[in-house]
């Protein structure tokens, strides 16, 4: 069976540039700490990498520390800071702030005070994306980099997370993207590295890949890519809603990812609905999730006003500039497929 991934937001694939990138800092031996001839060559590939992503991400004369994942910024980031946020944001954000401020119905949280907040750029789950307030302490912006023109130096915010494997880049790292000045406790220490704020010895490999990811990801904000991708994602939205007209295609009146949508069928189960189109060929993520055997309705949607059997029914495609105008039209018709197979059991 051919397969076609349609979960991009979880993770994308690996671009040949960041796979050369990393093949080739395979061969540089020392450690960047050293102050040898070897030591100096690895010190060289991270910092070309930290120029690379603070150039793709507008955050010049900032500090960029690299760390194993956007979850590891996020708890670099607001540890010990008591933040505030909405129960919209990603759970590795969620856990370290008080989860109070009000959300509407298409998604848009209401900032009371930006200096004590952090508040995603755009959702993983809606693609819904956010005006984000000048002053703001934190944005989670490990969606929208890549996906929207964003730049750091003009987000209004602090400090930023972001991700390498969200933009084509290798799993296992991420960074925190700070203004000069903002005071960072190291939450790793030990050996002093990156600044002093996280000690280990800096991943060189998955570095470089971040590097080159960035940067070709930055080329494609510029060539037009996106704006096709949004196309392919208008052409799946009018298969699906065409298959079921009670389709709730959720934050659609509003700015979203360009790739992203999240639609539901209120009372098919979206954990049913993933592993159907799973063995039908096709890769997507539901909006219900499963935590140690038990299933429960997406505290995004219900976060946003969504009853539990709506929150329940989600699921999320979300494509990438490799999906074809063919890749989510045979997945609108083994949607629908499985769709007319559920109503059929319910009639």
């Amino acid at each position: 069976m051919n397969r076609t991934y349609l979960d991009w937001n979880a993770t994308t694939p690996l671009r040949p540039k960041a796979r050369d990138a990393m093949i080739s800092a395979m061969d540089v031996v020392g450690n960047p700490s050293s102050v040898h001839f070897e030591g100096r060559a690895a010190l060289a590939l991270v910092e070309r990498a930290r120029a690379q992503v603070a150039t793709a991400f507008g955050a010049d004369g900032c500090d960029i520390i690299f760390t194993s994942s956007a979850t590891e910024a996020a708890a670099l980031a607001m540890a010990g800071r008591g933040l505030q946020c909405a129960g919209v944001e990603h759970d590795a954000v969620a856990v370290w702030a008080q989860a109070d401020l009000p959300v509407d119905g298409q998604g848009r949280v209401a900032v009371a005070d930006p200096a004590v907040t952090v508040l995603q750029a755009a959702n993983s789950e809606t693609g819904i994306v956010q005006d984000l307030p000048e002053g703001l302490e934190l944005t989670d912006a490990t969606q929208i980099f890549g996906k929207m023109p964003f730049a750091f130096n003009w987000s209004g915010a602090q400090m930023a997370i972001i991700s390498a494997h969200k933009l084509g880049g290798p799993k296992g790292v991420g960074a925190l993207i700070v203004k000069r000045g903002t005071e960072i406790a190291a939450q790793i220490k030990g050996g002093g590295q990156e600044m002093g704020r996280r000690a280990g010895t800096e991943n060189t490999i998955g570095i470089a890949g971040f590097g080159a990811a960035a940067t070709a990801a930055a080329e494609e904000l510029v060539n037009g890519t996106w704006e096709k991708v949004a196309e392919i994602r208008k052409i799946l939205e009018l298969a699906l809603a065409e298959s079921e007209k009670d389709t709730i295609f959720v934050g659609n009146e509003v700015a979203r990812l360009p790739n992203t949508s999240c639609f539901a069928v209120p009372g098919w189960k979206g954990e049913t609905q993933v592993m159907q189109m799973d063995l039908a060929g096709f890769a997507v993520s539901a909006g219900s999730a499963c935590s140690s055997g038990k299933v429960r309705a997406s505290r995004v949607l219900q976060a946003m006003g969504f009853d539990d059997q709506t929150a329940s029914s989600a699921i999320r495609v979300s494509i990438g500039p490799d999906t074809t105008k063919d890749d989510v039209q045979r997945f609108a018709k083994a949607w629908r497929a499985q769709l007319e197979k559920f109503k059929a059991r319910n009639a």
